[in-house]
């Protein structure tokens, strides 16, 4: 493995451990959408579910979602090198070969 494949895969794995509830196997709803940069009210929206589930972090459907969002930034990153620029990717870039839908357009899809 290369130094850059290296550092890469670190600032993937980072990336997910940040995301933990703290003390359950769960990703925290709380945590993914200071990550996102937006409200938790709006995760709601971007994952699909209604507000109140974000209550239940256990939430299968909840926490699928929300591993869809985290594999496609994970992804994005392992390319990008950069957690960051792998979330603005993720939630603005229009993808021609998708209608140009953003990637959180796909997801949010299924």
């Amino acid at each position: 493995m290369t130094y850059a494949q290296l550092a890469h895969s670190k600032a993937v794995s980072g990336f997910v451990d940040s995301l933990q509830e703290p003390r359950t196997p769960y990703i925290s709803p709380k945590r993914l959408s200071q990550a996102l940069g937006v409200k938790v009210a709006n995760l709601a929206q971007l994952t699909g579910v209604h507000r109140n589930t974000l209550r239940n972090p256990s939430s299968e459907r909840l926490q699928g979602r929300m591993r869809e969002m985290v594999q496609v930034i994970s992804a994005a990153t392992e390319l990008t090198g950069d957690v960051d620029k792998a979330i603005y990717w993720y939630r603005n870039e229009p993808i021609a070969d998708y209608g140009h839908h953003t990637a959180a357009d796909r997801v949010l899809q299924g």
